[in-house]
């Protein structure tokens, strides 16, 4: 059996940032599309953003919305691993993940080139906030932060909301993954945007190019974009969009519109995270004996 190529050094990834209908066949059916034109432009890693199947759920509780789980892998799962088979690509699908009945989650799953599921993420972190109301939804992950074996290579997925936690960009980037993608769905509450859009959007670019500094490692953050209201009611919540790459040095070498569907690609290069991290050092230099506590909630008293 002759030996697997080795993985590219200097490569494309795609981000899709779109919007999603109350339709969740026409929503895999856009995505298809979205993966398959990243494709077309030479991108070998693909993420789509977080649920992208359908509207986001989460801004109110309900039990009905439950019917809208299915498994991983199951049928999205298929659908996207033929085309990822077809075209020589990874893809990152996020998913309402129905485990058992009544245990469900917020789970990433990494379809390697071959069609195959390579693995999957279970959002770890899980928010409750007025319409982020995810706790009635989701279980926290139980698999813990990984990294995945892929055609481009070792690369890491988080969910949303774990983009806030700085532990868990360490612990994926410390299994070796060059790339953290994290899918997402953030935006603004409309009634806040005016008073604090502005300070939200930067905090959100803001810890994500610092997991790409602390880490000397590639990050890739995709967003949905428009305004979602559930059934046409309530205020719903505005998503931001802004998807960007930033480098292991936190530059952002490419950004996604705030209102547009987009299709955003970039280069990695990975002499870039050797570069970074040579010249400093921050993985070197850390006092793994001193860090005892971390584990703990709170210290203080």
């Amino acid at each position: 059996m002759p030996a697997s190529p080795a993985p590219p050094t200097r490569f494309t990834i795609g981000l899709v940032q779109m919007s999603m209908s109350a339709d969740p066949a026409a929503n895999v059916a856009k995505a298809i599309e979205r993966v398959n034109e990243a494709a077309a432009r030479g991108a070998i890693v693909v993420c789509l953003p977080e649920l992208f199947r359908t509207l986001y759920i989460a801004q109110r509780e309900e039990h009905e919305a439950f019917n809208l789980a299915e498994p991983v892998p199951g049928p999205t799962t298929q659908a996207l691993g033929a085309v990822a088979r077809e075209a020589g690509i990874v893809i990152i699908a996020p998913l309402f993940e129905r485990r058992a009945a009544g245990l469900y989650h917020n789970t990433a799953a990494v379809i390697d080139a071959d069609g195959e599921v390579r693995g999957i993420y279970r959002k770890m972190h899980i928010p409750d906030d007025p319409a982020y109301y995810e706790k009635f939804y989701f279980t926290p992950g139980d698999l813990g932060f990984r990294a995945y074996d892929t055609r481009a290579g070792r690369i890491g997925t988080l969910v949303c909301w774990d983009q806030w936690y700085p532990e868990g960009a360490r612990l994926t980037a410390l299994q070796g993954a060059n790339i953290l993608f994290y899918p997402t769905a953030i935006g603004w509450h409309p009634a806040e945007k005016a008073t604090f859009g502005p300070q939200q959007l930067d905090a959100w670019r803001t810890i994500q190019r610092g997991h790409a500094i602390a880490n000397g490692c590639w990050v890739a953050a995709v967003n949905r974009v428009g305004l979602e209201r559930l059934d046409g009611q309530g205020p719903g919540l505005e998503f931001w969009g802004h998807s960007f790459v930033a480098d292991p040095f936190g530059v952002v070498v490419a950004e996604a519109p705030a209102d547009e569907e987009t299709v955003l690609t970039a280069e990695v290069d990975l002499a870039r995270v050797e570069e970074v991290r040579r010249n400093w050092p921050f993985l070197r230099d850390r006092r793994t004996d001193a860090y005892g506590g971390i584990e703990q909630r709170f210290l203080g008293t």
